[in-house]
């Protein structure tokens, strides 16, 4: 199985944990002498097999993603938590750049005059760049993915 096959089935059984949640929750109570819409128990045992599957796949997924080198001689591990460090910034620096490029109108002279405290045009020009730096990441990321097999 590939690394991108593993990914997906992870995501699946996200979902799945989910639904299983709420229909537990939907058949936790019921009025004396009805029947619950599901049977608990089974739905009990339908989420511990799929929480110890999606448990298996972490496990394998995580030991793929340290295992394995990019091209660059870095981990696919290393990589994530780059990419995930680039998005975070990015959204820090957007964040600035909309506070202070918020415009405000003066009606007299009177009123505060306000000025942005950073050169908004520069970090708009590095947020680019890190937004640039985030798809190509992504790219080797996803690439990798398609191209290792799943450690066991």
């Amino acid at each position: 199985m590939k690394l991108s096959e593993a990914l997906i089935l992870r995501v699946d059984c996200q979902k799945r944990i989910e639904q299983l949640r709420q229909r537990l929750i939907r058949s936790a109570q019921v009025q004396e002498g009805d029947q619950p819409p599901e049977n608990p128990q089974a739905l009990i045992a339908e989420l511990e097999a799929t929480v110890n599957e999606l448990a298996d796949l972490i496990k394998r997924i995580n030991k793929t993603n340290s295992l394995t080198n990019l091209q660059e001689g870095s981990t696919i591990s290393d990589a994530l938590a780059a990419r995930d460090t680039l998005l975070l910034k990015r959204s820090v620096y957007d964040s600035l750049v909309n506070a202070a490029a918020v415009n405000q109108s003066r009606y007299s002279q009177a009123e505060i005059k306000s000025f942005s405290t950073v050169n908004i045009a520069e970090l708009q020009s590095y947020m680019d760049r890190l937004a640039r730096d985030y798809r190509e990441l992504d790219t080797r990321i996803q690439e990798a993915n398609w191209n290792t097999e799943l450690l066991d």
